[in-house]
Formats: C-alpha cells, sequence, structure tokens
C-alpha cells in the first residue's frame, strides 16, 4: 500500500515538476487555494477578480467534488474559468490541473487561480505545479484549525483569515487564530479579511499583483 502510494505520488510530482516549468517560461503566476468546505474560497476570487482583473489577464481552475457552480460564478465575471468535477475524489491531482490547463482558450495570462476541493488533508500532499499554496480559514471554523491540521500550514506561503465581519458574533479570538497558524508555519504571511464589506482586500490584492512575473 506504501509502494503504491508513494509511485502515485512520485507521477503527480513529475506531471507538477512540468507544468511548474512551462508557467514559469510563460511567466504565469499560479496559486492554489486550499481550505476546508464553506471558507469562502470562491467569494475570495470573485472579490479579487473585481479588483484585479482589469490589471493584468488571468483565469482561473475551479475544483470541486460535484456541480460547476462555482464556474459560473467565475464565468459570470467575464474571466476563462474550467471546472474540474472530481466525482467524490477529496483534492486535484497534477494530471487534472493540466488537462483543465489545456482546455483554457485563452492562454496569454499572467495569474492562474486554482480553487482545490474543500478539504485542508488530502490536497496537501499534491502538488500541483503552483507557485504556492494559499490557506483559507475563516473565523467561525475555530481558533485552533491550524493545531488540528498542521500539515496543511506547514506546506502554505499565504493564510488567509476570512470573514472577519462576523467577529461579533462568534467566539473567536482572531489574535489566538493568527498565534495558533504561527506557531506551525513562522513564515505564513497572513491578511485578515472580508469578502463581504471589503475590509482588508486592498493590502491582500496589492500584495497579490506585486507577485506577478514579468
Amino acid at each position: 500500500m506504501i509502494t503504491v502510494e508513494r509511485k502515485v505520488l512520485e507521477k503527480n510530482d513529475a506531471i507538477a515538476s512540468r507544468l511548474r516549468q512551462t508557467w514559469s517560461s510563460q511567466k504565469i503566476f499560479t496559486v492554489n487555494f486550499v481550505s476546508s468546505p464553506g471558507s469562502g474560497k470562491t467569494s475570495l476570487l470573485e472579490a479579487t477578480i473585481r479588483r484585479l482583473k482589469n490589471t493584468m489577464p488571468m483565469a482561473v481552475i475551479e475544483g470541486d467534488v460535484q456541480t460547476d457552480l462555482d464556474a459560473q460564478r467565475i464565468h459570470a465575471l467575464d474571466v476563462p474559468v474550467v471546472q474540474i468535477v472530481t466525482n467524490g475524489a477529496c483534492h486535484l491531482e497534477a494530471q487534472l490541473v493540466d488537462d483543465a490547463f489545456k482546455r483554457l482558450d485563452e492562454k496569454n495570462i499572467r495569474l492562474l487561480m486554482i480553487e482545490n476541493v474543500g478539504n485542508l488533508v488530502c490536497p496537501s500532499s499534491y502538488d500541483l505545479g503552483e507557485d504556492m499554496k494559499i490557506v483559507v480559514v475563516s473565523v467561525t471554523e475555530g481558533d485552533d484549525k491550524p493545531l488540528k491540521y498542521p500539515g496543511m500550514f506547514i506546506k502554505a506561503s499565504v493564510l488567509i483569515i476570512n470573514k472577519i465581519d462576523l467577529l461579533p458574533y462568534v467566539h473567536s479570538d482572531i489574535a489566538t487564530l493568527r498565534g495558533n497558524a504561527l506557531s506551525i508555519n513562522p513564515s505564513l504571511r497572513v491578511f485578515e479579511i472580508s469578502c463581504t464589506t471589503g475590509e482588508g482586500m486592498d493590502p491582500w490584492c496589492a500584495w497579490l499583483h506585486s507577485q506577478i512575473k514579468g
């Protein structure tokens, strides 16, 4: 069983390495959004697209267990998008992303955003060729989420704490949540945002824009 799993991951990593080389040569900055279900990844992508789509060409690859509802939301913003339906699988793999990228009509892009399946366990093991993983946590999920799922926080480069507009209504201490995440990975860059009110979106989008290559 261990041998089979290792072979699967080795094949995935080889495809991911090729994708990373391709995107680097095309100066495409690629981010892989990971989270639990309901953290607000799609809302974050929508809010980010509204702020940045006129500043650079971009595209989105959506991953979900069922339905293309998230892709419909992105398509409504007039941004190229391809939906991957995993039919029950709890994560995206590099081959799926490779196939989806080939289906994008527009290749002249500078920012590629991948929304992974909602899961903080399996996606941490699969490299998709991205420049970085961005983990999204909402204040409704519990301040101990980083301690329960350390693998994802170790592999992420950025933490977005979402839904901060709900802080007056939930038992969450944002300093504790941030501290727990940084105790797992002190290198995490942290943004606190609300996609509903727009609070914190400007620094997040300014940082994301600064990462674009060339």
